[in-house]
């Protein structure tokens, strides 16, 4: 079975824009707001829009995608808090229907309602929502301010109370930025690599799975700068007296496959453990085009593992088991729909 554990839902029906559209406008003028939160959005307008993401899977031989909303539209910086539960509240429900409609190919994970200056425990309620729903885990942002860092790390107690509702209900967090307000950071090409290196970063000098040795993260775009660095944060880690990298953090922390050319692919499984990569492609993501040098698309992954001499145990691993271990409610999902895992 092919798991691709990142999915952003980037072909939303036009209602759903539209709505956020008026819902900003009314900021500046109440007389522009949208009067309802009913979207009028089919079943089959939905079956309709995840049509391209349906033939990907068929022509990549994918069988699995767990799917999110769009990630630069989560827009945590923008309008104000109240505004930023109705945009997530909306946004999670049309995850959750696709899921529904197509429990086959996708699993559900949701955003939180994210706010710059505001605590993470207003988050706690929709993650009790999402969990009653049945999604497997959230994307978490670590910088609500959209490229100016002005939260705490990580690591802090602030975030504790979404820690302890994510190991309560046995949910992974993905780290995740969405778009950049800050002109000298793109936010695709920038932004998101620098979350993921500044996320991993901030969890090398703190010690948070000693209070939560449960607790799940998966750090996306194939962590960003931390394979190219890896003797960089070992050594780090080394001069901050922490324990070795594969005590300290590996037990928790897990990377996706997002990288777009062989070269990284193969760096990356000759630097991270083969337990700690989950298959992804960001389907439907940052990079859609054709790369001139092969002939494919540059976010079709799976091709780049299939070209390395990986052993049967390592693709189990990367395409399948490790999705299971570190999203335990899809291991439940998938064997309660008679597709249990391999026996170790």
């Amino acid at each position: 079975m092919i798991i691709d554990i990142h999915g952003h839902y980037t072909t939303e029906p036009q209602p759903l824009l539209t709505f956020r559209d008026k819902q900003l406008a009314g900021l500046a003028d109440a007389m522009r707001k949208p009067a309802t939160t009913e979207l009028g959005i089919t079943d089959e307008m939905l079956l309709k829009s995840v049509e391209p993401q349906l033939k990907m899977q068929r022509d990549r031989g994918s069988d699995l995608t767990i799917f999110s909303p769009r990630a630069s539209g989560m827009g945590h910086h923008v309008g104000n808090e109240e505004i930023g539960h109705v945009w997530t509240r909306m946004s999670n429900d049309l995850i959750d229907r696709i899921c529904k409609l197509l429990p086959d190919n996708f699993a559900p994970v949701g955003q939180l309602p994210q706010f710059p200056g505001k605590p993470p425990a207003n988050c706690v309620a929709e993650i009790d929502r999402l969990a009653s729903l049945g999604f497997l885990g959230v994307n978490l942002n670590p910088d609500p301010s959209g490229g100016y860092w002005t939260e705490p790390p990580l690591t802090d107690r602030a975030w504790y109370p979404i820690y302890e509702k994510l190991v309560e209900h046995e949910m992974p967090a993905m780290i995740h930025v969405t778009a950049s307000c800050n002109p000298a950071a793109h936010y695709t090409g920038a932004h998101y690599i620098n979350g993921d290196t500044t996320a991993f970063m901030q969890l090398i000098q703190g010690n948070l799975f000693k209070d939560f040795p449960t607790l799940k993260f998966v750090i996306p775009h194939g962590g960003g700068a931390v394979p190219f660095h890896w003797g960089r944060y070992r050594g780090l880690a080394q001069e901050m007296k922490k324990p070795l990298l594969t005590e300290h953090l590996l037990n928790n922390v897990f990377f996706d496959s997002c990288v777009y050319h062989l070269p990284g692919i193969e760096l990356m499984t000759k630097v991270i453990p083969v337990d700690n990569i989950l298959f992804a492609s960001e389907l439907l993501g940052a990079v859609k085009g054709i790369d001139p040098e092969t002939g494919h698309h540059y976010d079709d992954t799976k091709r780049y593992f299939d070209q390395l001499n990986l052993d049967e145990t390592a693709q189990y691993k990367i395409f399948e088991g490790n999705a299971r271990r570190v999203y335990p409610r899809l291991d439940k999902f998938l064997t309660a729909r008679g597709k249990p895992a391999k026996a170790a």
